[in-house]
C-alpha cells in the first residue's frame, strides 16, 4: 500500500500500473527499512555533508574540482531557481540532457530537492527519440546543455528549455549564482516516484521505468554495499552516462553514498580513461566489457596501477577478458548483470567469490531463480528465463508490457540463464531481439524502422551478430528499391543515414543488400533464417 505522496503534480502516482501488476518487493536486509518520509537527495548529499564536512572533494574534472559544500551549495540554488523562478511543484518532470559534468550532478540533485521528477536522456539523442520520450513522460521543461539546445527544439518546440553552462542571462548556471545556498527539501514520501529511466525494449517504442526515492538507496545499500564495497577515500570514474541507470549508480549515488570522490569525463571512452585515471589516482572504475578488450590491447597498463576495484556490466564479460585483465594487472573484474527496470545491478560477484565466466551469484538484498516457460523453477544446470526480485522491480509509467516484465511477483529480464549447484549464474544468451553493442541496448525492430525510412530501402531486417570488440554489433539485410545498386557507396550512404537520424552508436556496422527477406508463408519475417546466413557466411 502506497503512503500519503508529497506530490502536487499527480502524474507519475496516477500512471504507475497497478499494484496487482507489481513484483513482489523483498526487503531482506536491516538497512533496506527506509523512514516513510523520504528525499533521496537529502539523504544523498546533506547526508555526505553531515557526516564527513564540506570541503570534502566531491566532483573532479580536468578543469575544475567541487567540494561536496560546492555541489550542496549548487544543487540548493538550482532548487531555488526551478520553484522561484519557474513554478516548479513536487511531481513535475524535468528533462535533463547534457553530458556529464558537474552542473549535470548539480541538475540531478536540485530536481529530487525540489520534489521534481527527473527524465534522464542520453546526449546523443535526436529530435525524433526526444520527442518520443518527451511524450511519454510530458516533461514541464527541460534543463539542457547549452551546446545541445537545437535538436531539443526540433524534437518539441513548445518545450520550455533552460540552458545550462552558457553565458547568457537566462543560464541556470546565471540565474543560480543570485539565489540562497539554503534550501528547505522537500520531503517527498519513500514511495514517491523520483526518477523516470528510459528505456527502448525490444520494439524501439520507448518505456519508461519508475522509481522511487528508496529504489535509489537500495541499490547503494546492496550491491555497491556488499559487492563493490566502497570506502571514503575512493575516487571513481567510469564511461557509462548519467542518464543510464548503470551511469547514475557508479558515478552519482554510489560515492555520494559512501562520501567518496568521483571523476566526470564529458567524452567517455576506452582511449581517454587512462590518462585521468593516472592523474587523479582512481581506485573505482566502472565500465563496459568493451573499454576492458581496448584497454587490453594497449601497452601502458601500468598506469592503472591505482585501481583497486573494476566493475563490469552493460553486456556479458567473456571469460578471456576477465582472465587476460587479470593477467596483464592482477586485478579482478567484478562482473555484474542488472537492468533498467530494476535500476541497477543484481547478480554479482567480487573478489574470491568470482568465478570466471559466471555472471556471479545474488547480490545480497535479491533473489533469483531459472524458471521455465511456465513460470516452474527448473533444476540446477537447466537452462531457463532469469526471474529475479527484490528491494527494487520493474514499473513501467501506463504500459501495457508490464505484463511481459513481471510475472508471478518476478522480473524476468528476458536472459537465458543456468543456475550451478553453488549458487553461481551463467550466461547463455538474450531471449528477445535486443543487441547489446558496447554496453549500448539497441532495439533492432527500431533500427529497421529507419532504415525503412530511407528512400532506397523497399525494406530491411536487423540482427545482433556476434564482434570481438563490442560484443555484438548491428548487421542489417536490406533490399533496395529496383536499379539502385548496393554498392560500397550505396551502404555507407544508409549507414550515415542511421546516425543523422538516430544515436549514432544504433548504426549498422554491417550490412548486405539482398533481393528478397525470408518470410513464412504468412509473411513472418524469418530472423532466426538471417542469422543462420549469417554464420553459414562466416
Amino acid at each position: 500500500m502506497l503512503t500519503p505522496s508529497a506530490h502536487t503534480d499527480t502524474f507519475c502516482r496516477d500512471n504507475l500500473p497497478p499494484e496487482a501488476e507489481w513484483p513482489e518487493f523483498v526487503f531482506d536486509l536491516p538497512a533496506l527499512h527506509y523512514p516513510d518520509r523520504l528525499n533521496c537527495a537529502t539523504a544523498l548529499l546533506d547526508g555526505a555533508v553531515a557526516r564527513h564536512g564540506r570541503d570534502r572533494p566531491c566532483l573532479l574534472t580536468s578543469e575544475e574540482s567541487w567540494t561536496y559544500g560546492e555541489l550542496l551549495h549548487r544543487a540548493n540554488q538550482i532548487a531555488h531557481v526551478l520553484t522561484d523562478d519557474y513554478g516548479l511543484v513536487p511531481g513535475n518532470r524535468v528533462l535533463l540532457r547534457g553530458p556529464t559534468t558537474p552542473w549535470l550532478v548539480a541538475c540531478w540533485l536540485g530536481v529530487v530537492k525540489a520534489g521534481g521528477v527527473v527524465v534522464t536522456t542520453m546526449p546523443l539523442l535526436r529530435a525524433p527519440e526526444l520527442s518520443k520520450l518527451i511524450e511519454l513522460t510530458r516533461p514541464v521543461f527541460a534543463l539542457c546543455d547549452s551546446r545541445l539546445l537545437d535538436e531539443l527544439a526540433a524534437a518539441d518546440p513548445s518545450l520550455m528549455m533552460v540552458p545550462v553552462g552558457g553565458s547568457t542571462a537566462a543560464d541556470l548556471t546565471t540565474c543560480a549564482a543570485a539565489k540562497p545556498v539554503v534550501f528547505d527539501d522537500i520531503q517527498t514520501a519513500a514511495d514517491d516516484v523520483v526518477l523516470l529511466a528510459p528505456t527502448s525494449g525490444t520494439t524501439g517504442v520507448p518505456k519508461a521505468t519508475m522509481h522511487f526515492h528508496r529504489d535509489v538507496l537500495a541499490n547503494a545499500d546492496t550491491f555497491s554495499e556488499h559487492i563493490v564495497a566502497p570506502r571514503a577515500d575512493d575516487v571513481f570514474i567510469g564511461t557509462p552516462p548519467l542518464a543510464f541507470t548503470f551511469g547514475l549508480g557508479a558515478l552519482v549515488i554510489f560515492p555520494l553514498r559512501i562520501g567518496a570522490s568521483v571523476v566526470l569525463l564529458e567524452k567517455a571512452d576506452p582511449d581517454t580513461l587512462v590518462d585521468p585515471i593516472e592523474k587523479f589516482s582512481v581506485t573505482v572504475l566502472f565500465t563496459a566489457p568493451t573499454a576492458y578488450k581496448a584497454l587490453l590491447k594497449r601497452d601502458d597498463l601500468g598506469r592503472l596501477k591505482s585501481l583497486r576495484r573494476c566493475v563490469s556490466a552493460g553486456e556479458h564479460l567473456p571469460e578471456a577478458v576477465f582472465t587476460k585483465f587479470h593477467e596483464n594487472t592482477g586485478l579482478k573484474i567484478i562482473n555484474g548483470l542488472g537492468g533498467t527496470e530494476l535500476l541497477h545491478v543484481f547478480i554479482s560477484a567480487a573478489d574470491d567469490d568470482i568465478r570466471p565466466g559466471s555472471t556471479g551469484r545474488v547480490v545480497p538484498g535479491y533473489r533469483a531463480e531459472i524458471q521455465d516457460e511456465d513460470g516452474r523453477p527448473v533444476l540446477d544446470g537447466t537452462p531457463g528465463i532469469l526471474a529475479v526480485k527484490g528491494p527494487t522491480g520493474c514499473r513501467y509509467l501506463a504500459d501495457p508490457r508490464q505484463l511481459d516484465y513481471v510475472r508471478n511477483g518476478w522480473n524476468l529480464t528476458g536472459d537465458t540463464y543456468t543456475r550451478d549447484t553453488d549458487g553461481y549464474f551463467w550466461y547463455h544468451a538474450r531471449s528477445d531481439d535486443m543487441i547489446v553493442s558496447a554496453g549500448y541496448n539497441i532495439a533492432a525492430p527500431e533500427v529497421e524502422g529507419i532504415l525503412d525510412l530511407h528512400p532506397d530501402v523497399v525494406e530491411s531486417a536487423v540482427i545482433g551478430v556476434p564482434d570481438e570488440d563490442r560484443g555484438m554489433i548491428v548487421h542489417a539485410v536490406v533490399v533496395l528499391r529496383p536499379g539502385v545498386p548496393g554498392d560500397t557507396a550505396k551502404i555507407r550512404e544508409l549507414q550515415d543515414f542511421v546516425k543523422r537520424t538516430a544515436a549514432p552508436y544504433k548504426y549498422p556496422r554491417s550490412i548486405e543488400i539482398v533481393d528478397a527477406l525470408p518470410r513464412n508463408p504468412s509473411g513472418k519475417l524469418q530472423r532466426y533464417k538471417i542469422r543462420e546466413h549469417w554464420n553459414s557466411a562466416r
